[in-house]
């Protein structure tokens, strides 16, 4: 938590209103509990931005964002390297309706270039039991990338049920559901600009 905030900040969304980028409905009845700050955001995704471009430097970088929820990340993070990237885009199915995973994991939409030869970094709002990251890894796999390795903005380490390993880990948490920074609960609270709980 930053300093001088209150960690126990708390925005509200009620049926009727409109705030935080939030819209009407009867879903919004959650009360969000403020996690990262866009301060904090901020500073971690320019740090994870340094040490990419340190390692990644001389090298042909592809950065794979996982739509939807890292849309958000990849855009600050792309801006803050100081070294090229090609950027492009994959999403898998992962979440539905509820909290919890849905077990079945497909591809919806795969990469349009050929990424052989090429360094690719997965790019990942929330690493959790690992099991959609794992498949989506197998996947590129075959796609012969020269290098393969994963950034992900949130890593819940209490929920992994496969071994995955995270390259770059801007913020580790045991739990909870998380929205907004780009991440959703049932394709809403993307566009909060911080990183709350949901109660």
């Amino acid at each position: 938590m930053a300093a001088g905030e209150d960690p126990g900040q708390r925005a509200t969304a009620q049926r009727g209103t409109v705030g935080f980028g939030l819209v009407r409905g009867d879903l919004l009845d959650k009360e969000l509990k403020l996690l990262f700050s866009r301060k904090e955001i901020a500073e971690t995704v320019a740090r994870m931005a340094r040490e990419i471009s340190v390692d990644y430097a001389d090298k042909k970088l592809v950065l794979v964002g996982v739509l939807k929820g890292a849309f958000v990340f990849l855009a600050d993070l792309a801006r803050e390297l100081t070294i090229p990237a090609t950027i492009e885009f994959v999403r898998i199915a992962s979440y539905g309706a509820n909290k919890e995973s849905c077990g079945k994991i497909t591809v919806t939409k795969d990469v349009e270039i050929s990424l052989e030869g090429k360094d690719v970094l997965i790019i990942e709002d929330i690493v959790d039991t690992g099991l959609s990251l794992q498949f989506l890894i197998e996947h590129l796999r075959a796609h012969h990338p020269a290098s393969l390795r994963l950034c992900a903005l949130v890593d819940k380490k209490a929920r992994r049920e496969v071994e995955i390993k995270v390259d770059y880990t801007g913020f580790a948490m045991a739990d909870g559901f998380i929205v907004g920074y780009g991440i959703d609960f049932n394709e809403h609270y993307r566009a909060l600009p911080e990183i709350f709980v949901v109660d």
